[in-house]
């Protein structure tokens, strides 16, 4: 199967389901949201995009099923290949009118990433990924940096909103950071965050109790971009370990070993 032909077609039918999220955002009202759980947030925009998707990707590849956040109806997961899918990574973000939220969609066989495409929706970039094949920004290469040290470099974080009893260890590994490099920058969209470390962008990106979908697409733009991405205290697998650490590879050890210091949760 031709990966990178696949990685095109998902990248068209993610900007269109963009093109969606955009018109709606001109016009969103927040009584439209709902409450899935404590400060977590979906609209009839999270829905509809995610439909738009399902339906756009049985297209590309009909015999592939789907892993979806929203659980539209009939996305059922297949044996083989399956779309992990999370049609607006950044719902806070979107509801309050703030950039940056992302459309974000990755294939694996069994569990392994084939393709993704993380597409940024207010400032139209399209960040695509196929096994073997590279990482592109809107068709252009791109590159994890090659800054060689922590103290030269910036990173990027999201804030927990549940596990809070894991907050004191957190916030000991986030001030660690913000003593050890140019700083730290929390963006709102871990989709987002990874497509900014395979760019070059940041150095390094870290996040707990993430889900698949949070960062199917951004891990295989990380790794295609030249870069490493693991678990939080070993070198696990990302895509169903809920820790995720994202690097340009060189500064990877320093951010474990930065973590590894305050961090006492293993799952």
């Amino acid at each position: 199967m031709d990966y990178n032909q696949i990685s095109f077609q998902l990248a068209a039918v993610t900007r269109h389901a963009g093109q969606f999220i955009r018109q709606e955002a001109a016009t969103f009202n927040r009584s439209h949201i709902e409450l899935k759980g404590v400060h977590n947030l979906v609209s009839y925009v999270d829905k509809e995009t995610e439909k738009l998707l399902v339906a756009g990707l049985r297209e590309v590849l009909p015999e592939a099923g789907f892993i979806t956040e929203e659980g539209t109806e009939g996305a059922d997961r297949a044996e083989e290949y399956n779309w992990i899918i999370d049609p607006l990574d950044g719902t806070t973000n979107f509801v309050h009118g703030l950039p940056v939220y992302c459309v974000s969609v990755g294939l694996v066989k069994g569990n392994e990433l084939v393709a993704g495409v993380v597409y940024e929706v207010v400032r139209d970039e399209c960040f695509r990924a196929a096994k073997g094949a590279g990482a592109f920004c809107n068709e252009l290469p791109i590159h994890v940096s090659d800054v060689p040290d922590l103290n030269n470099s910036l990173i990027a974080t999201g804030f927990p909103y549940t596990k809070f009893e894991l907050m004191n260890d957190y916030l000991q590994v986030l001030g660690s950071f913000m003593r050890r490099s140019h700083g730290v920058r929390r963006v709102g969209s871990a989709a987002a965050d990874l497509a900014y470390v395979a760019a070059g962008r940041f150095e390094g990106f870290f996040e707990f109790n993430l889900n698949s979908y949070d960062v199917a697409a951004g891990i295989l733009l990380v790794r295609e971009a030249g870069g490493r991405v693991t678990e939080f205290l070993q070198d696990g697998d990302p895509l169903s370990g809920r820790q995720v650490v994202a690097s340009n590879g060189i500064v990877h050890q320093e951010m474990q070993d930065t973590i590894r210091e305050f961090w006492h949760e293993t799952e």
